[in-house]
């Protein structure tokens, strides 16, 4: 039998925000500068213990049943029939490169529940990723599942990537009385860059020609001309349910404005973390600053008329490193900065603890909602490679914890086991352990909130020569397990776990030491320097600012005082 892992990942319902979890981005062959493909994705939620997941290939006997757990709860939710070979799975990448990220966006609330339903989200991911050798097979594997065994989510974008193509599936529920779901999948152009973060995003969409098919005729998927493709009934379905005019045209049919309509909250806590990464490589995107910021303008048919497109072209192709920067945004370098409010305190700290929103005088406030985030459980850069064999060209560049504080380590999607740092059942939300490297990593990250503008710049000082220093590794890397991989596939697998395994243990044993020397130098408010042949080091207690020591003043009025 086979246990789905579980971890549980939900969304946070506050009074005026509905605060959904993760971040997508994607990148095609042509907009990095090593022609890898690419996904990001953070796992966010204050309840998901961050640790990298493992399935072994395996082959199995006719007959053989699997029992499917929901990955949010743990809840068991039946069972399904095993296919009869699996693949190699590490985290959200096979050993065929092929990788999946999520977000939820929710969507209409009437197509949340389908009593009966197998198959929830995070299931179907990780069931995909042992069964799909691509893409393309996995848009179908996906589609089947839900189609035969019912969907138990509510909305969702999911990324898909193998060497070749990058592609964004939509889907949602057709709620009670109902059995599988509705979607649209579509391959996001060579040079371009798709993103997604909690807010559905494929709005019209090519309807059956040369370029796109319903799922009734998928076995045309595999025709590389095919870059569209949705479910036969997603534009009837919404008729019927009353959630698209009788009489609306096709053509003028948007998958997000009828089951997901973009809002204040879908614009400001989700599409603005999209425009971030837009932004970051595109200058265009300064037209759509409003629209993120929740400023939502809207046709006769309240279709949301200044959305972003769904992809965009870079100005430059961009590197792996600078990718993982991507997922460290907190709004620089706009007037949202959350380093620059307030509510940073005296330390510039670019977070805000939870609720998001808040009412002060009658009128409801928020806390931005950026890429970089606490609650983070684990994050990845995926790389997969299209001129390495499947074995070596697979990378799963991974971390756990805040992106904007971790540091992303190598993990080969051929590799046989995990490092014992990161392994399932290392310690848990609730079972804190030293050896964990959730645990190790959220000690130095929580430290840095308390003096960020002090502690976080030698955090990102390691975080890039680190960095820096295990992609110098994976080239080296590359070139002799692809050598061995000629001779000994079997041993070149063998290479490359252990350089994995090593790699992040051995980071973990620099984070836990990097803990001891940030809490020996920043503990009681102090900034502390040995200096050389003397027993005592030196210490500086900065002042605090003056914006802060005048709003202490204006609280507290004259009782601080000194007395002449």
């Amino acid at each position: 039998m086979f246990k789905i892992c579980c971890a549980s990942l939900f969304l946070i319902a506050i009074t005026f925000i509905k605060v959904s979890a993760c971040t997508n981005f994607l990148l095609t062959r042509g907009a990095t500068q090593d022609g890898s493909t690419m996904i990001t994705y953070s796992a966010d939620s204050h309840v998901l213990y961050g640790e990298l997941y493992h399935w072994p290939a395996g082959t199995w006997p006719a007959g053989t049943m699997m029992d499917i757990y929901e990955w949010d709860t743990g809840k068991y939710m039946g069972k399904i029939p095993q296919a009869a070979q699996t693949y190699n799975v590490i985290g959200n990448m096979n050993e065929y490169q092929l990788a999946i990220g999520e977000t939820t966006y929710g969507g209409r609330k009437e197509l949340e529940s389908q009593p009966g339903a197998i198959i929830d989200y995070g299931s179907l991911i990780y069931i995909t990723l042992q069964r799909a050798k691509n893409a393309r097979e996995a848009i179908v594997v996906m589609t089947d599942l839900v189609e035969r065994y019912g969907y138990a989510s509510s909305g969702e974008s999911f990324s898909i990537s193998d060497p070749d193509e990058v592609w964004i599936l939509e889907m949602i529920g057709k709620g009670e009385g109902e059995k599988g779901a509705v979607w649209v999948a579509r391959m996001v152009p060579d040079g371009y860059v798709c993103a997604h973060a909690n807010q559905a995003r494929i709005t019209t969409f090519p309807l059956e020609g040369k370029t796109s098919i319903s799922s009734d005729q998928m076995k045309k998927i595999y025709d590389k001309e095919i870059t569209t493709v949705y479910a036969k009934d997603v534009i009837s379905f919404a008729k019927q349910k009353g959630l698209y005019p009788q009489d609306g045209k096709n053509a003028d049919f948007s998958f997000s404005d009828t089951y997901a309509p973009v809002d204040f909250s879908g614009a400001r806590a989700c599409e603005i973390r999209v425009w971030a990464f837009f932004n970051a490589v595109n200058p265009d995107m300064a037209q759509y600053w409003n629209y993120a910021k929740g400023k939502i303008e809207r046709d006769g048919k309240g279709y949301a008329t200044n959305r972003m497109p769904l992809w965009v072209k870079p100005n430059r192709k961009v590197d792996v490193l600078e990718v993982m920067d991507f997922m460290r945004d907190h709004l620089e370098g706009t007037e949202l900065d959350m380093s620059k409010d307030p509510g940073a305190g005296p330390y510039e700290c670019p977070y805000r603890w939870r609720p998001m929103s808040f009412e002060v005088d009658g009128k409801e406030y928020v806390h931005e909602r950026a890429t970089a985030t606490q609650q983070t459980g684990f994050t990845f850069v995926s790389q997969s490679r299209s001129w390495l064999p499947d074995a070596v060209g697979g990378i799963l560049w991974f971390g756990v914890d805040d992106a904007a504080s971790t540091v992303y380590f190598p993990m080969y999607s051929c590799s046989t086991r995990v490092p014992h740092a990161y392994a399932v059942g290392n310690g848990s939300m609730m079972e804190f352990t030293d050896q964990a490297a959730f645990w190790v990593f959220n000690q130095v990250t929580n430290f840095a909130y308390t003096r960020y503008n002090a502690i976080h710049p030698e955090i990102r000082e390691k975080q890039k020569a680190l960095e820096s220093q295990y992609k110098t590794f994976v080239e080296g890397i590359d070139s002799g397990a692809k050598a061995l991989f000629d001779k000994d596939r079997a041993a070149a697998i063998e290479f490359l776990t252990d350089f994995s395994c090593n790699t992040g243990n051995h980071l973990v044993d620099t984070w836990r030491d990097f803990y001891g020397y940030l809490f020996c130098r920043y503990m009681d408010g102090n900034i502390k320097t040995a200096v050389p042949g003397e027993k005592n080091p030196k210490v500086e207690q900065p002042q605090l600012p003056e914006w802060y020591l005048r709003t202490i003043i204006e609280k507290a009025g004259d009782k601080l005082q000194v007395i002449e």
